[in-house]
């Protein structure tokens, strides 16, 4: 069967969905997802994958990937983060047999896609995004699709995705925020971009940005002309967004846990991610579970802080009824047991020079210290506070802090006993270079190595050493304790009797001893020594009892 392509693919193997849930980083695991598709998801996405370690590492294929393969997941597009084509190529051959599509990101805005030189910032190079589209369009037996941001300028956006199109792809999502809008200053998406980028191209598009009630999914629809709209933060706070309704928490939290013990993730920390959403403006008034919340270390201790939250929240609405006159709602527009968006707060605009104020909102913002004019912290950190309150003693004063040596390699406090006069990473990095040893950080790669070097000499000496020899030639015998046995000059180690033959041996190893009674055994002068026993050895004895022989 041929490849579906553009809008047969949309229609045909995407249902023509227009509720999709976004490619979100360790958010959009398999059991949020199926509780999305439970109210009203119609199209999900993995979350993003980083091609490069999928190719390397089966571990994170079988955690990421192949550990969540569910029939009930479809249809389902598999999204990458890459930089390479052939690198690309080789993760999406990997999972195209169980998923409908492979989304290349191309939006990721966050520090470290630009450290790792993917995301949005791959958007100015169109040469190198050509042939990665075109590679995996040609190669995979599923389409390939794209999600990216805007740029500042309209026409460039409209000739980017152009690009993508003429290169292969086959499904264009359009995030209408530009790759410096993230964190404080994440403001408003642009509708008017998507909607020229619609009017440009032949294949479905779906929109992104200000999504947080399924009204604004209607009115995107209607003003973009898109085929579907995308949400990511709406649907974290609210997974019956596509439904148009806003259930208590409670109910939502507990469904996904029950979700969860059937398709438990790879990690408790998605879990505790996805409550710490849903809970998000009840965790504002109950400061004490939210710290409980962080803390447990379990399924099961995630769910009670989750029922604890739902008993104080029914408490409250019990009071309410009775005319109890409970805390404000403050911006909220609905009570904040109830699911709904978090709406972030606007940027602040530019100053009369026209110059940016972001430094200042990072200042100003709730995490960070505000400063007196003379540099104190006049407040410590959230972070800062839990630590003060584990450990009260502790000195937050940078200036009355001992002052320590640095380490001339790094820069590194360096060990004060120290050999090298550098701190333990380069001190190691030195011994295991010059097999030298470092009292001071307990580093002795030196001493190692003598004493490996005086065990093979001992073991070669050992094993080299020439077997001690009988004077005719033959070796000596040993007895087993390590003993050599008295042997006679001229006919071999075994001590015999002068006239028949060799004397009967201990089981040991030693000349049989005979009955102090009787004396030395006598010999018949032709046959040798006649053997008769004293006792029959019994069954499973350990030594045979000594013999004695007749007169």
């Amino acid at each position: 069967m041929p490849k579906l392509q553009g809008l047969e693919f949309w229609r045909t193997t995407l249902r023509e969905a227009r509720y999709v849930v976004a490619p979100m980083v360790d958010q959009s695991e398999l059991a949020w997802r199926l509780l999305s598709r439970r109210h009203g998801a119609q199209l999900c996405y993995t979350p993003m994958l980083h091609a490069q370690v999928f190719v390397r590492d089966a571990n994170y294929r079988r955690d990421n990937f192949y550990s969540e393969v569910c029939a009930e997941d479809r249809p389902l597009i598999t999204q990458f983060c890459a930089n390479d084509p052939e690198v690309f190529l080789k993760a999406a051959l990997l999972v195209q047999e169980h998923c409908d599509a492979i989304d290349l990101n191309l939006g990721c805005p966050q520090m470290i896609a630009k450290r790792g030189h993917y995301g949005v910032f791959l958007q100015d190079e169109w040469d190198l995004l050509e042939k990665m589209v075109k590679l995996a369009h040609e190669k995979l037996s599923v389409p390939i699709t794209c999600k990216i941001r805007v740029f500042q300028d309209v026409e460039r956006t409209v000739g980017y995705a152009q690009m993508l199109e003429k290169a292969g792809c086959q499904l264009l999502t359009v995030h209408g925020r530009t790759k410096d809008q993230r964190g404080p200053l994440t403001g408003i998406a642009d509708w008017e971009h998507i909607k020229a980028v619609r009017k440009a191209v032949n294949i479905p598009v779906f929109a992104n940005g200000n999504i947080q009630h399924l009204s604004d999914v209607e009115r995107c629809i209607e003003e973009t002309g898109v085929h579907g709209v995308m949400s990511a933060e709406g649907n974290l706070h609210n997974p019956a967004l596509f439904e148009g309704s806003s259930p208590p928490v409670w109910e939502m939290a507990e469904e996904y846990l029950e979700v969860v013990k059937e398709h438990p993730p790879s990690t408790q920390s998605f879990v505790r991610a996805h409550l710490f959403k849903l809970w998000h403006h009840t965790l504002q008034i109950h400061q004490d579970l939210r710290e409980e919340l962080g803390k447990v270390k379990s399924i099961e201790g995630m769910a009670e802080v989750s029922r604890q939250l739902r008993l104080r929240c029914q408490e409250e609405i019990a009071r309410e009824k009775e005319g109890v006159a409970v805390r404000p709602q403050g911006d909220l527009p609905f009570p904040h047991w109830r699911c709904q968006p978090y709406i972030r707060p606007p940027p602040k605009e530019l100053d009369p020079n026209g110059k940016s104020e972001c430094s200042e909102v990072r200042i100003t913002s709730q995490k960070r210290a505000l400063e007196d004019s003379d540099g104190t912290p006049d407040v410590l950190s959230k972070n800062k506070q839990k630590k003060q309150a584990r450990n009260p003693y502790k000195n937050w004063d940078p200036e009355s802090r001992p002052k320590y040596l640095m380490c001339d390699q790094c820069g590194h406090p360096k060990g004060k006993k120290c050999v090298f006069d550098m701190c333990r990473a380069c001190c190691k990095k030195k011994a295991y270079k010059d097999v030298a040893d470092c009292p001071g950080h307990d580093i002795r790669f030196k001493t190692k190595a003598d004493r490996r070097k005086a065990e093979e000499e001992e073991r070669e000496e050992r094993e080299g050493s020439p077997q001690e020899t009988d004077p005719h030639g033959g070796p000596q015998e040993t007895d087993p304790h390590g003993g050599p046995q008295e042997t006679d000059p001229l006919d071999g180690p075994q001590e015999t009797d002068p006239l028949d033959g060799p004397q009967e041996t201990d089981p040991h190893g030693g000349p049989q001893e005979t009955d102090p009674l009787d004396g030395p055994q006598e010999t018949d002068p032709l046959d040798g020594p006649q053997v008769l026993p004293r006792h029959r050895p019994q069954s499973g004895a350990g030594r045979p009892p000594r013999g004695h022989t007749s007169p």
